[in-house]
């Protein structure tokens, strides 16, 4: 009889250690958006670093506690290549990881981006670092579903002054460049059937308007639209729930699963319909083409359809 509650005493520490670390690990594991409750919960737990992307001015004047500060266009996080092609990723990643360790980020920190949240394009910075930490191999990152907006209409807690981040730390990249989609990519990719799905606005996709430095109107012969705008709740700051994605996704005709390569202007619109096919939708196959329209009518990568041809 002893021995039988030994041997029951053991499978129940057993169990008990192994739903301790179950418990552990779910609680620890990054989800791909955090939402203001989330974060007020967290704001004194060691090793989440919130980065907000607003205005310095902005950010001196409140921001979430133990917040730091990044400015997405003049840190580093994109950068023009030699052949003229902006807002890429950055050729060399050393610099990169420097900065990001500036932050007081390490390979073991939480990273929780913090947009402005005032549309679906500053929701784009936050998708385009998290596609970039991706990359270099950061699995702990999260956004702040609806950003600063959404920690101010909440009425959550407010620090003032400068950032102070942690000395000390390294950032070590681990590089994912299967997840950095090429023009010789693209053009394979075209070959093969592959879908391509622009992530533009409507008027872009069909050839009304194009991007200043896009030296053609139109999209990639082919293409399908899924505007960026439509990702989120009436193209603000938030995104809109799995099911009606799905549902948008279905109206545009692109499936939720399978070979897709996404694509906007430079990368950063298209960020936002990876993020929302590949992290909210689940469909890992999706990827997303870093030098999009720019790179693509720049250095001729291929056919060119436009819908609307004004007179």
């Amino acid at each position: 009889m002893n021995g039988i509650w030994k041997t029951g005493r053991a499978g129940w520490l057993a169990l008990a250690l192994f739903a301790w670390f179950a418990l552990a690990r779910g609680a620890f594991a990054a989800s791909p958006l955090v939402d203001v409750e989330w974060a007020r919960a967290n704001l004194d737990k060691p090793g989440i670093v919130y980065v907000d992307f607003r205005p310095p001015t902005d950010f001196l004047r409140g921001h979430i506690p133990g917040a730091v500060s990044s400015n997405y266009a003049k840190d580093g996080w994109r950068e023009e290549r030699a052949d003229k092609v902006p807002d890429m990723l950055p050729a060399k990643l050393e610099p990169l990881a420097a900065m990001i360790g500036k932050l007081g980020i390490d390979n073991r920190t939480h990273v929780v981006l913090v947009p402005p949240g005032m549309s679906s394009t500053d929701v784009g910075i936050a998708t385009r670092v998290y596609w970039t930490l991706k990359v270099l191999g950061h699995d702990e990152v999260s956004i702040l579903d609806g950003g600063m907006a959404a920690w101010e209409a909440a009425k959550a807690p407010m620090q003032a002054g400068a950032a102070k981040p942690a000395d000390g730390k390294t950032f070590q990249p681990k590089p994912r460049m299967e997840m950095v989609v090429t023009m010789d990519d693209v053009k394979k990719a075209k070959a093969a059937g592959v879908l391509l799905v622009d992530n533009r606005p409507e008027d872009q996709y069909v050839g009304i308007n194009r991007h200043p430095k896009a030296t053609e109107s139109g999209t990639i012969e082919g293409a399908k639209n899924v505007p960026n705008g439509w990702l989120t709740v009436n193209g603000g700051g938030k995104f809109r729930s799995s099911a009606q994605l799905a549902q948008l996704f279905k109206v545009a005709g692109v499936p939720t699963s399978g070979d897709q390569i996404g694509f906007c202007n430079s990368g950063h619109w298209a960020s936002v319909g990876w993020f929302a096919a590949s992290e909210l939708l689940g469909n890992k196959k999706a990827r997303m083409y870093d030098g999009s329209m720019l790179e693509w009518t720049m250095l001729k990568g291929g056919s060119m359809e436009q819908k609307v041809k004004l007179q």
